[in-house]
């Protein structure tokens, strides 16, 4: 893409963090290219064609593959979670590096000082007349949504510019996702959509600065409560797993249609186990809650998820080899630590501890077998994607849309009555569609569809 050059000092690049996803930059060493137009002509298409700001886009299907990342999405969701209110240099603080000619009416006075919310800083960059409705990514899509009563603040409302309730999220303004950033495409154009991308990056950090947002080994801490309740879930699966086995073992487990009896308890271990992991994390996750940083970020999208929380605090669960159990090892048996011929869920790969509990030896050893069949499975994946473009390249370098619409060969010979079947371009369509009718019904009947 073509940037703008600002000269500093140093001998590296700077770089706006929003535009990271598009080059899957990160600043762990990153090495770029650096290309400079010299002719007018070249200048003129540079600004033109492959411009930043005319790639917001993305030409594999049409949304937004620039936006909020990292610590702008933990910021934003900070800002515009539930209802705060400010006082105005806070307001001010917030919206410093905003260009703004004045602040909103406030929203609310308190004991004769005038107050503006959260929600009113934020809609401070909208346009004055977007309209909009969607879920946010911290949406547990409930059986019957609450909407505007929403628990979790999920339900995002936007009219005329104000955002009237929900919280701003990855589903909102992240890289690959950003629903307001594409609508602000969509209407406005790409110009409008390149100053929302930097007024929200740039809220988002004075955001995240205005309460401080860090992360440590004792943000994983539980109570003596939560790691007696833990401990009890995992000494049930085992007691559980066992009298499965003993079943087994008795002849008396009822096999699944088409599988084996072995198979049919494998299959029920894995349940039972993959259960008692998602509940030491239910665990953790409810003491922890939203005053969490790793739990902020998983919720709003920015980074990680509930599981990597779950294995860090409560239990690392069940270890895989495409995808069963560990079974190979020694005579019988995976390590000469455990009897032969024992089924037990210990002998197999199950991981009690958490990673901030620390493993036992066989545990660690288990780990490692897991985590080598990720390694090996990438390597693999690799090399077979890499061939299987070059196989298609070869297959469809002479394809090309004539002036009636259709595919062809360059011999002339019809592959394609209609380009795509539909004649979209999926630069231009929305998401795939070819037209983006929830936008523009949203639009004028500010109400969700």
């Amino acid at each position: 893409m073509a940037h703008r050059v600002k000269v500093m000092d140093g001998r590296t690049f700077r770089l706006n963090p929003a535009v990271c996803p598009p080059y899957n930059a990160d600043f762990d060493g990153d090495e770029m290219n650096l290309h400079i137009p010299q002719t007018e002509e070249a200048r003129a298409e540079a600004a033109i064609l492959v411009a930043v700001e005319e790639n917001i886009l993305s030409p594999r299907f049409g949304g937004p593959i620039i936006g909020g990342i990292h610590d702008h999405i933990s910021g934003i969701f900070l800002l515009t979670n539930q209802v705060r209110w400010f006082t105005k240099s806070e307001a001010l603080y917030l919206l410093k590096n905003i260009e703004l000619d004045h602040l909103p009416e406030p929203g609310a006075v308190v004991d004769g000082e005038p107050r503006w919310s959260n929600k009113q800083v934020f809609s401070t960059i909208l346009p004055k007349d977007l309209n909009m409705v969607f879920k946010a990514s911290s949406c547990q899509n409930c059986e019957t949504c609450k909407k505007d009563a929403c628990d979790r603040d999920a339900y995002v409302r936007v009219i005329d510019g104000n955002l009237e309730c929900g919280t701003i999220d990855k589903k909102a303004i992240g890289a690959f996702d950003g629903q307001i950033v594409h609508r602000v495409i969509r209407q406005y154009g790409m110009k409008r959509a390149a100053r929302i991308i930097d007024d929200i990056t740039n809220l988002a950090i004075r955001a995240i600065m205005l309460d401080g947002f860090s992360f440590g080994i004792d943000d994983e801490d539980l109570s003596r409560t939560e790691y007696g309740q833990i401990d009890e879930v995992l000494s049930n699966a085992v007691i559980d797993v066992q009298r499965r086995i003993n079943i087994y073992e008795d002849g008396q487990l009822e096999p699944m249609p088409g599988r084996t009896p072995e198979e049919t308890l494998e299959m029920q271990i894995m349940q039972v186990l993959g259960k008692a992991r998602d509940r030491t994390g239910e665990i953790a996750g409810r003491h922890l809650g939203l005053g969490n940083s790793a739990v902020v970020m998983a919720v709003s999208g920015a980074r990680g998820s509930m599981l990597n929380l779950t294995q860090m605090a409560g239990c690392v669960g069940q270890q895989s080899v495409r995808g069963e159990r560990i079974m190979r090892g020694y005579d019988e048996r995976t390590l000469p630590h455990f009897r032969k011929k024992d089924r037990g869920s210990d002998a197999h790969g199950f991981i009690r501890h958490s990673y901030k509990g620390g493993l036992n030896p066989t545990e660690f050893f288990f780990h490692a077998i897991g985590g080598r069949e990720g390694l090996v499975d990438t390597a693999v994946r690799t090399s077979q994607s890499g061939y299987l473009q070059r196989r298609m390249i070869n297959a469809l370098q002479d394809l090309k849309v004539a002036y009636d619409g259709t595919v062809r060969t360059t011999g002339g010979r019809i592959i394609q009555f209609r380009y795509g079947e539909d004649g979209t371009d999926p630069m231009k369509s929305s998401f795939g569609d070819p037209v983006d009718v929830k936008g523009i019904v949203e639009s004028i009947l500010k109400e969700e569809v």
